[in-house]
């Protein structure tokens, strides 16, 4: 790919830049509820509790709520984050080392459908990794879907993010390990590229 048109990089950051599992949140809090993971998916689709968190309609006291009133009122704050926070795996410093030197030659941001709890939790994990403090540090302007109460694959988050920092979408790059992300960015006329496991974004920006 010849990145020489491209002035912006923008990156997903579930599977992306950190690693995740998201079974392994599932398969926590139906240990805590004595149940079995497919029940545990029933109840988050039922109560759409992902979207909402997400979206910002709950906060982080709201969702805690929402667990305890689909999994058990007994279940303590620790433990519902403790769980939540499962699916988040590990920063392999590549990936950091490989944006900082994107960052001399690139604008970059994040996007990502995320919410407080998690985003605590991916800082801790990036400065016991790098030293960094947060991905604050590292990203022009990070765009986290609970703030801006917009999700992907909607497309007003696309829009809301050139429009936010003046991007123009031929100039932009945009990386997802979700197709159907991928797809709705494609529509806003951002290149779009789909990380989908094993490849990496160290596979496909070693030469950008």
């Amino acid at each position: 790919m010849n990145f020489s048109n491209y002035k912006n990089i923008v990156f997903d950051l579930g599977a992306v830049i950190i690693n995740i599992d998201f079974q392994k949140t599932f398969e926590a809090f139906a240990n805590l509820a004595n149940t079995d993971v497919i029940e545990v998916l029933g109840k988050f689709e039922t109560q759409n509790i992902l979207h909402r968190y997400e979206t910002g309609e709950v906060d982080d006291k709201g969702f805690r709520n929402l667990i305890r009133q689909e999994l058990g009122s007994h279940l303590s704050d620790e433990q519902i984050d403790k769980a939540w926070n499962a699916l988040l795996l590990d920063i392999p410093k590549e990936r950091i080392d490989l944006i900082l030197r994107l960052k001399n030659k690139y604008r970059i941001f994040i996007l990502s459908n995320t919410n407080a709890i998690h985003i605590r939790e991916v800082n801790n994990i990036l400065h016991n990794t790098t030293g960094i403090e947060n991905l604050d540090n590292i990203f022009e302007k990070v765009y986290y879907s609970h703030e801006v109460a917009l999700r992907k694959p909607d497309s007003a988050i696309y829009e809301y993010v050139l429009k936010d920092k003046n991007l123009k979408a031929s100039e932009t790059i945009f990386l997802d390990d979700n197709l159907d992300n991928i797809k709705a960015s494609e529509r806003a006329g951002i290149t779009s590229i789909w990380v989908n496991p094993p490849l990496t974004i160290l596979d496909i920006l070693r030469d950008a």
